[in-house]
């Protein structure tokens, strides 16, 4: 993304997913990026994306989504959010892309799809491979979530984030557990 415009704001903060870094602009949000180890990490992955973006203390963004880094926090501590209402910036993506980020974005949280079962939904049912491009190119994992898409078969696929497919476990189990948790307990 190249002229990010004035008005964009990044961050960086802490969580139990490692140091997270993200950039928005009004109230959509343009990138996210987390599982970094030592701050420096996740501000040189915000520089590289953004490098006329000043960096503010999460405190400090009353004037851009303010809301959304204590609940990305809360989610990194396994509180489920499935992040719907973030808007998110889109626009420089195909039609088939942004049609399948949306898509992606209503897979709740616990479940997963396959590659497969995404391209068929957004239209295109032999398109699996695309699906997972659109997913490894995906700059706003978490809020797009895309670990949430599976392989067939039962493969994992692939995840781009630090930690791979590791950290796709981890999210997903993170997900299925606080899903148990909220179902009603039978009575007796």
């Amino acid at each position: 993304m190249s002229a990010l415009g004035e008005k964009s704001f990044g961050t960086v903060f802490s969580s139990p997913l490692g140091w997270l870094a993200l950039v928005g602009r009004g109230e959509k949000l343009l990138w996210l990026s987390f599982g970094h180890r030592w701050r420096r990490a996740a501000v040189a992955k915000l520089q590289a994306f953004a490098p006329t973006v000043r960096i503010q203390p999460a405190r400090s963004l009353e004037n851009w989504n303010h809301a959304l880094v204590p609940r990305v926090q809360a989610y990194a501590w396994g509180e489920p959010d499935d992040f719907t209402d973030i808007e998110i910036e889109a626009s420089d993506l195909s039609q088939f892309q942004q049609r399948v980020l949306r898509l992606c974005r209503r897979i709740p949280p616990g479940e997963t799809i396959t590659y497969a079962e995404l391209a068929a939904r957004a239209g295109s049912p032999a398109a699996a491979r695309a699906v997972g491009n659109a997913m490894a190119q995906n700059r706003i994992p978490l809020v797009v979530p895309c670990h949430r898409v599976v392989g067939s078969g039962g493969s994992l696929g692939g995840y781009s984030a630090p930690g791979g497919l590791a950290t796709k476990r981890r999210l997903l189990a993170m997900e299925q557990d606080a899903a148990a948790l909220a179902l009603p307990v039978p009575a007796h």
